[in-house]
């Protein structure tokens, strides 16, 4: 057998465009992880208002909502990024920071985000690329 040229099928087409996808969604959330990781942003404090659970099959996940106030910053219902139950209690304060990103802030630890960001990344290049290394054998000449 010889190794011969490539035809793209509607097959590939459809993996390379999910592969763009996740490219595209793990760029937007790349700036804003990294900053999480560093601990770059707005410092402030964050006051816990109250907490919401979602039970899974074997676990619970858990977001304390509350407010966030940094500087000229002053954020009403926002989460606290890595809280569980037992994290804080009502009406109680601690040292957060704010990297823009919608819907939370950060403990002083930062955030591991970064991590399924770069997954994410790394699956979408794979998945995009798959049809560039795709090659069809094609039986011998008799």
């Amino acid at each position: 057998m010889r190794l011969g040229t490539t035809r793209l099928t509607a097959f590939d087409l459809v993996i390379a465009a999910g592969g763009l996808l996740l490219v595209v969604l793990a760029v937007q959330n790349l700036g804003p992880a990294l900053a999480a990781l560093r601990g770059v942003g707005t410092w402030g404090t964050f006051t816990a208002r109250r907490v919401e659970c979602v039970q899974h099959p074997g676990h619970e996940q858990c977001t304390w909502t509350g407010e966030f106030k940094g500087g000229q910053v002053v954020r009403p219902e926002i989460g606290f990024y890595g809280g569980d139950r037992e994290t804080f209690t009502p009406g109680q304060t601690v040292k957060a920071f704010d990297t823009g990103r919608q819907g939370h802030v950060y403990g002083e630890g930062g955030s591991n985000e970064w991590i399924v960001v770069v997954l994410l990344l790394a699956a979408g290049l794979g998945l995009m690329s798959r049809p560039l290394f795709r090659l069809r054998r094609r039986p011998a000449s008799p």
